[in-house]
């Protein structure tokens, strides 16, 4: 029997996602030494691989293959367009996509203005203003604290992750329009879905029972 291999966000996620694999018995022991430099975690037993990546690359090692299945944010599926399939949403991680600004930048959504809108996620942005709202705008690719972009004037709004709202309101921000809800996602290669498909159906409906 081949090893299924997993690929999974780093941090909270992984953590979470261990949390539910064990309910269903899936257990990977050499993961909870916190001191651990390994970079793959197997259960010989289950012929189970594990390993976690950040989230953005997730998807790609699904996508080519180097991981049989992917759990990672909605966001981040949303944001790298890869090829594969999402089969359960798992529930945690919740949050919304949002354009955030300050009051006086809903009269320019609300007529359709040209505005700067600066963001992490310039595909998940460009969606929503090009194809959804039919408004054209200019997209600003920023890394770091996104809410700093309409305080110091660099843009008029920004698309980013709420989850609840408090840094937006100390900086004098709020939620104008939601672009879409986000949960951490169970994604799976396309191949193995084929190939592995008994499997793989197993895990989904052991963890759709459990959720």
């Amino acid at each position: 029997m081949r090893y299924l291999t997993f690929a999974l966000g780093k941090g909270r996620l992984a953590n979470k996602t261990m949390e539910l694999f064990e309910k269903i018995g899936i257990t990977c022991q050499e993961m909870k030494d916190p001191a651990t430099r390994k970079l793959i975690f197997v259960n010989e037993e289950l012929k189970l691989k594990f390993f976690l990546s950040k989230g953005p690359d997730v998807p790609t090692y699904v996508e080519y293959g180097a991981a049989d299945i992917g759990v990672v944010g909605r966001d981040t599926i949303l944001e790298e367009g890869r090829r594969m399939y999402e089969v359960l949403d798992l529930g945690y991680g919740k949050c919304r996509m949002c354009v955030c600004g300050p009051e006086s930048a809903r009269e320019l959504l609300n007529h359709q203005e040209l505005i700067r809108v600066a963001t992490k996620y310039p595909h998940i942005a460009k969606d929503y203003f090009y194809n959804r709202k039919h408004q054209t705008v200019e997209i600003i690719k920023l890394n770091g604290s996104i809410e700093l972009a309409p305080i110091v004037g660099l843009s008029e709004v920004i698309v980013d992750i709420v989850e609840t709202g408090s840094t937006l309101r100390e900086n004098g921000l709020q939620v104008l329009e939601e672009v879409c809800p986000l949960s951490a996602r169970m994604v799976v290669n396309q191949v193995s879905m084929k190939m592995e498909n008994e499997r793989i159906g197993k895990l989904i409906s052991d963890l759709k029972a459990v959720l």
